[in-house]
């Protein structure tokens, strides 16, 4: 489309994942994606609007999304007819990497001279890799916060080509190979960067491209957003690519950048305007200090908002920070990961507290009227065994049993998986901490994710558990605490025998799979794979809601969940970003 500067498409994990049906697993049934992790980055909200807003044309197509809701639907006739100056596609996480270079490889087939542009921690791992390996690839803007230097990197490719100066920047250089400019540029906080869905709102419009802009699947049904309160962390979770270290190393960030709790709570008031749905608080609003954290419920207290608001944390929070989230928020939520019942195996992952002090903040959240608190455990973490997973399950009937009469404490269990995040600590030295790397490149990591199951995709085994203890403990697991919560009544029965059989499913074909894999013949094994994929064209009978039922993630929502007469006025009306700083910060 002529006039656009830069489109932002958000790949899916496996370019051919309607024409190559495999086992993906349980990797997605705690988020709101599928295996397909077609929720683009919040990021793609946040550059989009900071571009805009200094004169550059935009838009984003989340391709997975496309696919996934329409066999038929053309990719390469969608790259052809658009000719921006740019494409920007992400490679964040590396369960996108086979889909991310496939739609590059695309771009360059139709528009050779138009650039392509990779970003996102795992571009930033590998760029050097990338530039050297992939030639579709022109650019890598490195680091946690992209913004300002893609701006500078789409007005020198308007002009005059000049990107000796551009900080973040990996490129390519003709006479001396991989040029690599410094990483300086990271901002000490994110005042000036905002996730503003009125500007999506605009863009929806502008593009007639609702599902282009669609965030998840089923977002029309449960319009959950988010809001970030930083980029960075202070905590050092050993497999985590967004951990204190890994940033560090990665992108030059010392501290997190905080967005001041003024505007974080301007934020929450500017989506409550137009949906009455959750929002979610991404960070834990403490980690800042206690001052940050008051700040913004201060500022929430002032204007009493109706949404549900899912607060994340990292550690228990003390009783009085929960009485000052009660007094601000009527329906407030809690999101913890525990990771493991075993205090030994959460110590060893990176989780500082204990189970008493998880206890008393349950507690203390349900006496303070939390309308729902979820628990996340993992299977995968250091120092975990086969029946070190199960006895999870059994530390969740006693938090059942103990607090019975709340049914609002929801447990879950998920792999970690499909890989060890790139620049974590165990990613760079796996044998330190148990671990064994099965994949550390990118074409490696590239090619896994053709594998027929989830099984074969996982980059990595630990001294405790190989893959197949990691994939049948976590459906073994899934299963007790699928019948668990029908018994306590946090799902019905009938939910639950549907979330069992699909289970029970794809456990089956999965052990077929290995059973075809152990074959000694590569021709055998091919048509013996070919053959079984007849049957695992139903995305949703093997690799969704097989250890719970999607549905069980959602926080209460209000019947009517759009308020129309806001959105209409919105997309009528002629705004300036809300991008002003308080002058009192109440940051650290």
């Amino acid at each position: 489309m002529a006039g656009i500067d830069l489109i932002l498409l958000h790949p899916p994990t496996l370019y051919d994942f309607r024409n190559r049906p495999g086992i993906h697993g349980p990797i997605s049934d705690v988020v709101p994606s599928t295996p397909i992790f077609e929720m683009y980055p919040i990021g793609f909200a946040s550059l989009s609007e900071y571009l805009e807003r200094h004169g550059l044309k935009v838009r984003i197509i989340n391709v997975a999304l496309k696919m996934l809701k329409d066999g038929k639907f053309d990719v390469e006739r969608l790259l052809q007819k658009n000719k921006p100056v740019a494409f920007g596609i992400d490679l964040h996480w590396m369960a996108h990497v086979q889909g991310a270079l496939a739609l590059a490889e695309i771009i360059k087939r139709f528009h050779p001279d138009i650039p392509v542009i990779l970003g996102g921690l795992s571009a930033t791992y590998y760029h050097e890799e990338i530039l050297r390996q992939y030639p579709y690839i022109d650019f890598v803007v490195r680091g946690d916060s992209t913004e300002k230097p893609l701006l500078q990197l789409i007005q020198a490719i308007k002009t005059d080509k000049n990107f000796k100066n551009i900080p973040n920047l990996t490129c390519r250089d003709g006479e001396k190979g991989i040029q690599v400019n410094p990483l300086t540029h990271v901002p000490e906080d994110l005042n000036e960067i905002t996730i503003d869905y009125r500007h999506i709102m605009k863009k929806v419009v502008r593009y007639i491209d609702p599902t282009g802009y669609q965030p998840f699947i089923d977002w029309y049904t449960y319009p959950v957003t988010a809001v970030f309160t930083c980029r960075g962390c202070t905590f050092s979770c050993k497999t985590c690519g967004g951990s204190s270290p890994t940033f560090r190393a990665m992108a030059n960030r010392r501290k997190p950048a905080y967005r001041h709790p003024q505007l974080l709570a301007q934020d929450i008031f500017n989506i409550s305007d137009h949906l009455h749905a959750p929002i979610m608080i991404i960070g834990d609003i403490f980690q800042a200090g206690e001052e940050y954290g008051f700040t913004f419920l201060k500022e929430m207290r002032r204007r009493r908002v109706t949404n549900h608001i899912a607060f994340e944390f990292f550690t228990p929070p003390s009783k009085a920070q929960l009485e000052r989230i009660a007094e601000s928020i009527p329906n407030f939520n809690i999101e913890i990961s525990p990771e493991s019942h075993d205090e030994e195996v959460r110590k060893a992952f990176g989780r500082p507290y204990n189970n008493p002090s998880l206890e008393r903040m349950i507690a203390d959240a349900i006496d303070l009227g939390s309308k729902r608190i979820d628990l996340f455990f993992m299977t995968g973490l250091p120092k975990q065994t086969y029946s070190s997973v199960l006895e999870t399950v059994e530390y969740c009937r006693l938090l059942l049993e103990r607090f019975r009469s709340y049914h609002q404490l929801f447990p879950f269990i998920s792999p970690l998986a499909p890989f060890l995040d790139p620049g974590s600590m165990v990613f760079e030295a796996p044998e330190n901490y148990g671990y064994r790397l099965l994949y550390r490149t990118v074409e490696e990591h590239r090619q896994a994710l053709l594998a027929p199951s989830w099984k074969y995709i996982l980059n990595y085994e630990t001294k405790w558990m190989n893959r197949d203890e990691i994939v049948y403990s976590t459906y073994e697991a899934g299963k007790k605490l699928n019948r668990l919560k029908a018994e306590f009544g946090l799902i019905d029965q009938r939910t639950a025998e549907s979330v069992e059989r699909r289970l029970e499913r794809a456990v089956q074909v999965m052990k077929e799979i290995d059973r075809i894999m152990d074959l000694p013949d590569p021709k055998q094994r091919e048509n013996a794979l070919e053959s079984i994929s007849v049957g695992l064209l139903s995305l949703r009978d093997y690799s969704m809601s097989t250890i719970c039922e999607k549905k069980e993630l959602e926080w209460p929502t209000r019947f009517i969940r759009m308020n129309f007469v806001k959105i209409l006025k919105t997309l009528l009306k002629r705004r300036k970003p809300n991008v002003s700083i308080p002058s009192s910060t109440g940051a650290p």
